[in-house]
């Protein structure tokens, strides 16, 4: 599967609501819908310029929908999946979100996404609409877009 537009991966993200992760460390199953929203707005309050940062969160457990129960593997389906219309470091953020990181650049960052991702699964807790964040996924999409063209 690729991703070709912001609107498959609207839909693809709004098809998470009602599926549930795997248990984590932290507990037990939560919606992957409530999961992904509440990782973007735990990054997008702790680092409110890094869109791209944001994004990763939003993203990062939609493998968890497409391959239930492969733990091991839905991080790097999301980052296969998510690279050519976001960009490599969204995929990068997601790929080593759920592994390690300790020689990457992005290191502090993967942290970020790493901790939003295990504070980001509160039952019931209300972390906004998905449709509110279609303007920064187009954004980031955009700038991916520009990016790619100058290559």
């Amino acid at each position: 599967m690729e991703l070709r537009s912001v609107e498959e991966l609207m839909d693809l993200l709004h098809a998470c609501r009602g599926a549930r992760d795997t248990p984590g460390r932290c507990g037990g199953r939560v919606d992957l819908h409530d999961h992904a929203l509440q990782t973007a707005a735990l990054l997008r309050r702790s680092r409110p310029a890094d869109k791209e940062l944001q994004v990763g969160g939003l993203v990062h457990a939609v493998g968890q929908l497409l391959r239930p129960g492969d733990t091991a593997g839905h991080a790097d389906l999301t980052a296969d999946l998510v690279r050519p219309l976001l960009g490599e470091r969204v995929s990068r953020l997601v790929r080593l979100h759920a592994g390690g990181w300790a020689d990457d650049a992005d290191a502090d960052d993967v942290l970020s996404l790493r901790h939003a991702d295990e504070s980001g699964r509160v039952p019931g807790l209300d972390a906004g609409v998905l449709e509110d964040w279609r303007t920064v996924l187009e954004l980031v999409a955009a700038q991916h877009s520009r990016l790619g063209a100058v290559d």
